[in-house]
């Protein structure tokens, strides 16, 4: 059902637009944004903070480089090829073991060297990258996710996106992969969507195609009610980011790998609104409310103790409605 505009605001539904203007623009600097648009620059940047993220094995940056694609990827069973720019999942492509010369992909199609060398072309010359410029290949760790989603997720990793505003984590969701979305956990390519109580760090019903559900379409877990691991740790990853990279509205996308624990996979500048959807609750009055703060605790753990005040405030006003 498609409701009117002023029922959407009547619920504190955040549109695109009000997005922009009243958060994206005011709060995040353009001097910023190649922190965050850059995955390498980011990856950086945690390191030096002492921030969990995929092991970079390593990077290609021209054509000419392609010629030692064998001897770059010869250490490595399982490993992650990635633009460098790219955005929504985009050219992503990942290898979970061999067959003899051969790369097997997480769907379990067979690839040559040449077909990845090939696939590297393509990310190099800007087809997967924002605003279709020249871009760099990154081959990275391949998460091995949590044994928790072991039965909510199709083939690939899900992960956990949360929205961060002034440095306090506002609205959370874990996208699961799915078959439609060939096991990217990108909502727009038919992954799923389960809102997370910002407070217990338990799932609630999720949502897919729009639709409200509670198993998962292709492996029949239930998607409702899981505890996630390490929820105040994660909490914490995601408020430090808002001191890594300095802008006041970004979304931090972490990932639980089952041996290394949570690890922060990448931050976005222009964080999507489905996650309203998945929460079944606007993002506006929560952004109000943290608007209205003269000052915001500089510690990541009094921020974080914040982020659950405000949403427990939340939910009461939601259940006297």
């Amino acid at each position: 059902m498609i409701f009117p505009w002023w029922h959407l605001r009547r619920l504190g539904v955040l549109g695109m637009n009000q997005r922009n203007a009243d958060y994206i623009l005011p709060y995040n600097q353009r001097r910023y944004y190649p922190l965050v648009d850059d995955k390498r620059q980011t990856k950086h940047l945690a390191l030096a903070a002492g921030i969990a993220v995929p092991e970079l094995y390593g990077v290609i940056e021209i054509i000419h480089q392609i010629k030692a694609l064998n001897t770059l990827l010869s250490p490595y069973e399982d490993f992650v090829i990635k633009p460098a720019h790219g955005s929504g999942g985009e050219g992503i492509l990942v290898i979970t073991g061999r067959y003899q010369d051969r790369y097997r992909k997480a769907s379990g199609i067979i690839l040559t060297e040449e077909e990845i060398g090939h696939h590297i072309a393509n990310i190099l010359s800007g087809m997967y990258s924002l605003g279709g410029l020249p871009d760099t290949a990154l081959v990275e760790y391949r998460v091995k996710f949590n044994p928790l989603f072991d039965a909510v997720s199709y083939l690939g990793v899900p992960d956990i996106r949360t929205i961060v505003f002034r440095g306090v984590p506002t609205l959370a969701m874990i996208r699961l992969p799915t078959r439609l979305s060939d096991g990217r956990a990108n909502l727009h390519q038919g992954a799923i969507g389960v809102g997370i109580n910002l407070v217990t760090g338990h799932t609630n019903s999720g949502v897919w195609k729009e639709q409200v559900i509670e198993y998962h379409p292709d492996t029949g877990g239930r998607i409702k009610s899981l505890k996630i691991p390490h929820w105040d740790n994660i909490l914490e990853l995601t408020a430090r980011c808002f001191d890594l990279v300095g802008l006041g509205y970004i979304g931090v996308d972490i990932v639980l790998d089952r041996d290394l624990g949570p690890l922060v996979l990448e931050l976005n500048a222009r964080p999507g609104l489905s996650i309203q959807l998945a929460n079944k609750i606007g993002l506006l009055p929560r952004l109000q409310r943290i608007e209205n703060f003269n000052q915001i605790p500089s510690s990541v753990p009094d921020r974080v103790a914040l982020a659950k005040e405000l949403a427990q405030v939340s939910e009461s006003l939601t259940s006297g409605e």
